[in-house]
């Protein structure tokens, strides 16, 4: 068996794209979509007429409409070729806005269900900001399940456990990335600090019983998912997909519930949350990056639609 079969014996397999024909190839449980995802999506020939028909068939909308629209069309699409579920991103310009972000939510659940997809089948992605996370508590309670993203700190992950979240995705990738930057040197194996960030919030959730499914996100490379085999999904690039599937060799698990793990439990409100995140130069950055990043893509998405109206 190659790589990629043996993980799926042991998590979740979840495609990270807007490709409908990747997501087909690889045969995934779930999808994931971001903004960077969906543009880089619609630019390519295969995709455009979605874009095209979306503004044809709502010619009165607002451009946030449209947006709104074509996500739901992508995420229509996709579930066409998935089992499980599809997560579809709010706009990271909400971030800071929990009324806003729970707006949002139903808005996007409700274009879900107009179009015959079940609420469950769906999982709205929020930022892991201390308002996103606040959002994710009141949507959960009203049925509609949440992937908190943008997540690179224990303080994060506990506050989403407790406020009762579907899932996390920690960012292994981007946490790689600036210590790589930060120390110059190229962090192999178990000694990846993403692998590491990700193993240490899977032992957290075990020890203390937390449901919240965690998602290993961002990956740079096969060596980051393989030492997260065992974690409850994974979500992972066409192209790292394609690597998995040509490469033969034993795939190990090696996330276990580990009863023992010398970990202290952590009493979190508002205060104690930002004073963790802030104190954590890694997490503060990659999350403001990251929205920053989000943020900038949607405008270019808007950007483009309004050139085709």
């Amino acid at each position: 068996m190659n790589q990629l079969a043996q993980l799926k014996q042991y998590t979740t397999v979840v495609a990270d794209t807007g490709d409908f024909q990747s997501i087909k190839a690889y045969a995934p449980q779930d999808a994931t979509t971001n903004p960077s995802l969906i543009l880089k999506a619609v630019q390519k020939p295969e995709y455009r007429p979605l874009l095209e028909k979306t503004i044809a068939d709502f010619p009165h909308a607002s451009t946030e409409e449209i947006v709104d629209r074509l996500l739901i069309a992508f995420g229509t699409e996709i579930l066409k070729f998935v089992p499980g579920r599809v997560s579809t991103e709010i706009d990271a310009a909400l971030s800071f806005d929990t009324q806003a972000t729970v707006a949002k939510g139903r808005e996007l659940i409700a274009l879900y269900e107009a179009a015959g997809i079940a609420r469950g089948r769906v999982l709205i992605k929020i930022a892991s900001t201390w308002e996103g996370i606040r959002a994710a508590e009141i949507l959960e309670q009203e049925g509609i399940r949440c992937n908190l993203t943008l997540l690179f700190s224990l303080c994060q992950a506990v506050a989403c456990a407790e406020a009762g979240v579907q899932l996390i995705s920690p960012f292994v990738g981007r946490i790689y990335d600036w210590y790589k930057k930060s120390t110059g040197t190229d962090y192999q194996g178990a000694d990846d600090p993403g692998v590491q960030s990700v193993k240490r919030i899977y032992q957290y959730y075990r020890k203390f019983g937390y449901k919240t499914e965690v998602m290993g996100a961002s990956f740079r490379n096969t060596s980051q998912i393989l030492e997260l085999a065992g974690c409850d999904l994974l979500t992972i690039s066409p192209d790292l997909l394609q690597k998995l599937a040509d490469t033969e060799g034993t795939v190990e698990r090696k996330l276990v519930t580990d009863a023992n793990a010398d970990i202290d439990k952590i009493a979190l409100d508002e205060k104690t949350f930002r004073f963790m995140l802030n104190e954590d130069a890694m997490a503060t950055e990659k999350l403001a990056e990251g929205i920053r990043a989000f943020c900038a893509d949607s405008g270019k998405l808007k950007k483009m639609i309004g050139e085709m109206r």
